[in-house]
């Protein structure tokens, strides 16, 4: 699988590097106080030590234009795809060790399924920033280098990744979602099927450690 940069012409459908912001604190709490496992992948929505850093004022502020949002992280690690989830808003990813986005866009989804030959691969740069538009499908960040762990801010409006809100389903969309703000689709070899997750990724499971 080809993998090319962020700072790439490419990345430009899918999202774009986020210059300005002073992140050397946030990644430096990330570091020292959130673990990053070896054999599987953890997310936290909203961290409180993350979010008493000064980027929380900048990025609701400036980045956001004063809507309310949260800090958490995603850690672990990862080389495979398994889901594709998007929001309804923008989330910026800030990369405290090397890491390899998988993306795709909404209309790439085809009657309700999209196969995995349409994923693009990226390489996000420790220290980095990137927004990654609402429009674009993404999950769990995949390690730069098989078997390495990582860890990655993740930025999103407030609320968004908690409990699902009960609905009653009025048309295909709504069979995505999976918990707030999040509409998510698996691939059928995932816990996340398994778990009831909408299964819509055709192909193979991209997994970048045998690629």
């Amino acid at each position: 699988m080809k993998i090319l940069k962020v700072t790439d012409p490419e990345f430009a459908v899918y999202g774009k590097v986020v210059e300005g912001y002073d992140c050397k604190e946030l990644l430096e709490v990330l570091d020292a106080t959130t673990e990053a496992p070896e054999d599987a992948v953890i997310y936290v929505p909203g961290d409180a030590k993350l979010e008493a850093t000064s980027a929380m004022a900048d990025f609701q502020n400036n980045c956001y234009g004063g809507m309310p949002i949260q800090i958490g992280y995603c850690n672990g690690t990862n080389s495979k795809l398994n889901c594709l989830e998007y929001h309804r808003d923008s989330e910026i990813n800030v990369a405290a060790d090397d890491v390899i986005l998988l993306v795709a866009t909404m209309t790439d989804i085809v009657d309700g399924k999209i196969d995995s030959s349409k994923v693009k691969a990226f390489y996000l740069e420790k220290g980095m920033a990137v927004e990654v538009y609402g429009t674009t499908l993404h999950y769990a960040p995949c390690s730069a280098k098989p078997g390495e762990h990582f860890r990655v801010v993740i930025i999103l409006p407030k609320g968004t990744n908690y409990d699902k809100p009960e609905i009653t389903v009025k048309n295909f969309e709504d069979k995505l979602l999976f918990a707030s703000n999040k509409w998510l689709i698996a691939h059928p070899d995932t816990n996340e099927a398994k778990n009831g997750a909408y299964v819509g990724i055709t192909g193979k499971n991209i997994d970048l450690a045998n690629d």
